[in-house]
């Protein structure tokens, strides 16, 4: 069997498709039950945070092994396998403990150095015990990770060199101000009481705003957290108090920062919500359209400040500000369609009936004609891409922000709209990776490789050394049985011997046989830790005719104690 594991993260793929694929709990519960249940994989694990899903598999077929994992990955996730499968990775064997280890140390985090991997890593293998998914292999693999992170962060300044993404997220929203004045008498509002929302609201709490509200749907859960939080008011003076959920929108008339990450498939907050929790019936961001007419948003509330779809279009699209080519808003409500669906539109703004009065910023023939070409590039690639880069146009100075805005949940909280609002900061997890591709790496980086390097060639030697043991006790149990028989048989030959003799008799004997096999055991380990001596358990089982029923049934026993033991100290 051999380890496999496959992916995709913000190094792969772009945030949008992330933001699909993402897993809630019980598709989580259910992908692993799925997995051991497929005929490659014998041990499943899911690795799943913000910015990555990764399968990790036991499995003893690599191309079957990868094609299934895909196919559960796009099942589970709800994106098409075909559409995956270009930012799915795959790492096999040796580079898969390495791609594992190098994720425990941070080094492939969105924010090089944050040690919040390590708590996810081990929620992901207490996932897996408690699913009885996780045998020997991943218990070992995912033991050592933590290990290894942990190394990592005691013994280099990795933690210089980076920080939580909650950190990163406030240096962000503070552009270019020190985090501690920016958020100093602040009121902040979080969203969601679990590890990262937890973290978000000590962060905030230690970097100085004055009051902090948790809003979350499990009551103690939001309890609890404000119970720690106020319990450490001594050291931070902040204040801290739970709501539910239904009195988010009352909260935003208050709030100066919000933060959320909740595990909620849908938006939280809307830019409707927005707008009206704050009471910008009109207010817009800067170069956006005229407010269209006003329509109800959650909760009864009616907002304005979003424009409504063009009367007549055939796929239902919003006016936005014409420019030379696309703008981002307009490149996000095409992407993805086919290219019939785009000519439909390039035919429908070629002959919409223009208002009189209006000045064409953009000719509609040009604008037709652009639509055209992306329904080409449509029918070549088979999608729109996700993220072209639209033509620089001048930038028109924005309103200083009263409201910030953190989301760092996948699939996403809140609204992307709600950067069309004038008086809004947003930072989500796309900002954040285009942010951080730019972030200077520390000198302790190169240190960390080398002890992930080293830690991998030692996990390797030793899971090798370990594939070969049960033949080896197969073995010393067969030379046992052998000296058991033949003492046994001399008792019946010379039956006048007395205890004594026949323990001389015996002990001489068994000491005969473990010289014997003491040489060729010890090196027969040593020769199986190094790269491709796997070969060696199996000439050894030729060599001595060991039955192979009892090879596996020691390797089982071997796994059952390692099982239980890796369950208790997860």
């Amino acid at each position: 069997m051999s380890l496999l594991v496959v992916g995709l993260s913000h190094r792969s793929a772009p945030v949008s498709v992330l933001e699909r694929a993402a897993l809630h709990v019980d598709a989580r519960v259910k992908l692993l039950q799925d997995t051991v249940a497929a005929e490659p994989a014998a041990e499943a694990a899911v690795l799943a945070t913000c910015n990555r899903i990764e399968l990790y598999a036991d499995v003893d077929k690599f191309h079957a092994g990868v094609a299934e994992l895909s196919t559960l990955l796009a099942q589970h996730s709800g994106v098409g396998l075909d559409e995956l499968t270009p930012y799915l990775y795959v790492h096999y064997e040796d580079r898969a403990v390495h791609h594992l280890f190098s994720v425990a140390c941070g080094l492939d985090s969105m924010v090089v150095g944050e040690g919040q991997i390590l708590g996810q890593i081990k929620d992901s293998l207490a996932r897996a015990q408690e699913l009885h998914t996780a045998g020997r292999l991943l218990n070992d693999l995912f033991q050592q990770a933590l290990r290894v992170g942990k190394r990592a962060h005691s013994e280099t300044g990795i933690d210089r060199a980076g920080q939580s993404l909650v950190t990163f997220g406030l240096e962000q929203l503070a552009s270019g101000t020190a985090v501690q004045d920016w958020a100093l008498g602040k009121k902040a509002l979080v969203i969601g009481a679990g590890s990262m929302s937890s973290l978000a609201a000590a962060t905030l709490a230690r970097v100085g705003v004055s009051e902090i509200v948790i809003a979350n749907r499990t009551a103690e859960r939001a309890s609890r957290l404000v119970e720690i939080l106020n319990e450490g008011a001594s050291d931070t003076d902040v204040v801290a108090r739970a709501v539910p959920m239904e009195s988010v929108s009352d909260e935003l008339t208050r709030a100066d920062v919000v933060v959320s990450c909740t595990g909620a498939t849908g938006l939280v907050l809307t830019a409707e919500a927005v707008a009206a929790g704050r009471g910008w019936d009109a207010q817009l961001g800067a170069g956006e359209v005229p407010p269209a007419p006003t329509r109800a948003a959650p909760g009864g509330t009616s907002a304005r400040g979003l424009a409504e779809p063009e009367e007549n279009c055939p796929l239902d699209l919003a006016p936005v500000p014409a420019t030379a080519g696309f703008s981002v808003l307009g490149e996000a409500a095409v992407a993805g369609m086919a290219a019939s669906e785009l000519e439909q539109h390039a035919a429908w703004v070629d002959n919409a009936p223009r208002p009189q009065g209006s000045v064409a910023v953009v000719d509609p023939a040009q604008e037709a004609d652009t639509i055209a070409a992306l329904a080409a590039t449509a029918a070549v690639i088979g999608r729109v891409p996700e993220r072209r880069k639209p033509e620089p146009v001048a930038e028109i100075p924005r309103p200083t922000p009263s409201l910030f805005l953190l989301d760092l949940a996948m699939p996403r909280d809140i609204d992307a709209a709600v950067h069309r609002l004038g008086g809004v900061r947003l930072v989500d997890i796309e900002s954040l990776a285009e942010a951080s591709a730019d972030a200077p790496m520390a000198a302790d980086v190169d240190q960390v490789r080398r002890i992930v390097a080293d830690e991998v060639a030692a996990f390797g030697a030793a899971l090798r050394a370990a594939h070969i043991t049960p033949t080896v006790v197969a073995l010393r149990t067969m030379a046992a049985d052998v000296v058991a028989g033949e003492i046994a048989r001399l008792d019946g030959r010379l039956p006048g011997l007395d205890d004594k003799q026949r323990g001389e008799i015996t002990q001489t004997v068994r000491r005969v046989v473990d010289k014997l096999l003491h040489a060729p055991t010890v090196r027969v380990k040593q020769l199986a830790a190094e790269p491709g001596g796997a070969g060696y358990a199996d000439a050894l089982r030729t060599l001595f005719d060991l039955d192979p029923e009892t090879v596996a049934a020691v390797s089982r026993a071997e796994d059952s104690t390692t099982d239980e033991e890796g369950r208790g100290s997860a």
